[in-house]
């Protein structure tokens, strides 16, 4: 009887290459997005306030799944601070209220970033 790590792969590399895709896009997207000066605004007093100002507005629920932004991170309840609408780099769309939510970081890591992905948020 053979052994069974000695049998030929049947699905062979392919396989690999395919689940390896997704992340390596998203290791690009991450790369290039840490040397964009817009990344150092997450750092300031500004944005701190900023994001405490949204959780109370929204009163610690996600507004997308409504479940409350319990959690200490890094767990799927804890909260995030989403622009609902992409700033890439655009100052008004970064600071703007209105284009700010609550969100729990399992929708926003999964479900947001998926949609992101396809061009769809």
């Amino acid at each position: 009887m053979a052994k069974l790590s000695s049998l030929p792969q049947r699905l062979g590399p392919a396989v690999s290459k395919l689940k390896q895709a997704p992340r390596d896009e998203i290791s690009r997207t991450r790369m290039r997005d840490a040397t964009q000066p817009w990344r150092a605004w997450y750092k300031t007093e500004r944005w701190r306030k900023l994001r405490l100002t949204i959780l109370e507005r929204d009163l610690f629920t996600c507004q997308q799944t409504g479940v409350m932004l319990i959690g200490k991170y890094p767990a799927n309840d804890s909260p995030v601070v989403d622009h609902k609408v992409p700033h890439h780099g655009d100052p008004v769309l970064f600071w703007d209220e209105r284009n700010l939510q609550a969100v729990a970081k399992g929708w926003h890591d999964a479900t947001k970033q998926s949609l992101e992905r396809r061009g769809l948020a």
